[in-house]
């Protein structure tokens, strides 16, 4: 394939159900903290107008947000935007806006990220606490500005399917983010492995054909690289062993048939690269945490209180 890179990471965030979403659409006047880590989701905020000041608690400085800043926290970091440079009281931090107040007016758009599935996916290991895009740049960030545009304008115009439209618009937001994160330059995690010359293609043979009967020697020779200097490279890159990621992959898969599909927990074995239905139970529920039967009906269970 001509850019295997896109294609392994489609099949990863299709995988993983990403969703995402946007809780806070609004002006800030007058003196306001906003802060929305500790839910263990992706928040993001995009300042549509006025200023903003970034604080965090490894930087010393605060950091000034305008209009057409982009800011993502890929790991959830703790994170305060506020109306002052200098650090605001805890009083003040998501205190209700008062109507009344006066001064310089903030638009502000918060929102997450989150991935339905509960495993701990590398996918973001290696991206910083906070990525900042200044989307006035249209150079580089054209798409980005224009899809941001698109995403304030069903926020504003509430026409019909706006709310699923807001959901999807946010999605492609996040790829948009992860390819910025990439053009950046990365040195390590799952997103620099994908656009390795080497480990891509075994990650791309992995994602494709994840049931095939994959060896450390297999993925190897692929890669054109030694056993011992694939491993190396891989664990060092991602985060664990091939053999691990192909498991943690391959339960991925299964945990999306069990919720998607009525195929018996023996089809799926076999459909997930197991001809035995006792050692894939074992691994599901070493990598899940639940047996795969009860983990369908909590599925199922979890679809019908939603």
């Amino acid at each position: 394939m001509d850019n295997p890179t896109e294609d392994a990471l489609s099949a990863i965030l299709q995988r993983l159900r990403l969703r995402a979403g946007v809780f806070v659409h609004a002006d800030f006047c007058g003196t306001w903290a906003v802060d929305t880590s500790g839910h263990r989701k992706v928040p993001f905020h995009l300042i549509g107008r006025g200023k903003g000041w970034l604080h965090t608690k490894d930087t010393a400085e605060p950091r000034l947000l305008s209009a057409g800043d982009l800011v993502v926290f890929p790991h959830d970091a703790y994170h305060v935007i506020a109306s002052d440079a200098a650090p605001p009281p805890t009083a003040l931090i998501n205190q209700p806006l008062d109507p009344q107040a006066a001064g310089p007016i903030t638009s502000m758009l918060c929102g997450f990220f989150e991935f339905q599935s509960k495993l701990a996916w590398p996918l973001l290991d290696g991206l910083s606490d906070a990525i900042v895009l200044d989307l006035r740049d249209t150079g580089r960030a054209l798409g980005t500005h224009s899809l941001t545009q698109l995403l304030i304008g069903e926020l504003e115009n509430t026409g019909p399917g706006a709310s699923a439209a807001v959901n999807q618009l946010a999605y492609v937001l996040f790829i948009h983010v992860l390819r910025a994160a990439m053009q950046r330059g990365l040195d390590h995690g799952l997103l620099y492995a994908l656009s390795d010359p080497k480990l891509g293609r075994a990650l791309n043979g992995i994602h494709a054909d994840p049931a095939a009967e994959w060896t450390l020697e297999g993925l190897a020779t692929k890669t054109g690289m030694s056993r011992s200097a694939f491993a190396a490279r891989f664990k060092q890159l991602v985060g664990m062993t091939p053999l691990r990621y192909i498991t943690e992959w391959r339960m991925q898969e299964a945990a999306d048939l069990l919720q998607t599909t009525e195929l018996s927990i023996a089809a799926i074995a076999e459909q997930c690269g197991y001809t035995s239905e006792v050692a894939f139970r074992k691994a599901f529920r070493n990598v899940i945490g639940l047996p795969p039967g009860q983990f369908r009906r909590n599925a199922k269970s979890d679809s019908l209180d939603a």
